[in-house]
């Protein structure tokens, strides 16, 4: 897809993602065999359900239709949110990944796994856990000593309120 064609449709379509109080992430228009797909990822802050998930994508193909902007060619219409291994890129995407474990390769080189803390304009406090027994540290890391993040996938954590059970019994 040529950048223009990108860039009409974050246009075109961005204030009516914004309008249904959602961030629009993407846009890939992909070829998938004889058939065209325009896959758009959204997300908010408090994350994307199902059913805003289906107003917006309702919305999305509803100013397709009306404006012509994928041509007359057939398409497909694909409407998601990033997914939990996704990539942290902006200064929302941190804020959102919260007290997420993150897996950050750094400037200086070298990989980093911690839980993000808090966040702030210049930076995180992220905490790093503790191997074989010894306790997690905090650490510091501005924006400009990150290359890349990603939000990993826990299968066994325990949220907060499981852990304040446990110490209660």
């Amino acid at each position: 897809m040529s950048t223009t064609q990108s860039e009409r449709l974050r246009e075109l379509l961005e204030p009516l993602v914004t309008s249904q109080g959602l961030d629009l992430e993407e846009i890939a228009v992909d070829s998938v065999g004889r058939k065209r797909v325009l896959r758009v990822v959204v997300d908010s802050d408090s994350g994307a359900d199902l059913d805003a998930i289906a107003d917006v994508s309702r919305a999305l193909s509803a100013k397709l239709d009306e404006t012509n902007a994928m041509g007359d060619d057939a398409y497909d219409l694909e409407v998601g949110t990033p997914g939990a291994e996704r990539p942290l890129t902006e200064h929302r995407h941190f804020v959102r990944a919260t007290d997420r474990l993150v897996k950050f390769q750094l400037t200086e080189g070298g990989e980093l796994v911690a839980r993000i803390l808090t966040v702030d304009d210049e930076g995180l406090d992220v905490e790093v856990p503790g191997v074989k027994g010894r306790k997690a540290t905090h650490r510091r890391l501005a924006f400009p000593e990150i290359d890349k993040a990603r939000v990993q996938v826990e299968f066994n954590r325990k949220d907060k309120k499981d852990k304040k059970e446990e110490e209660e019994a």
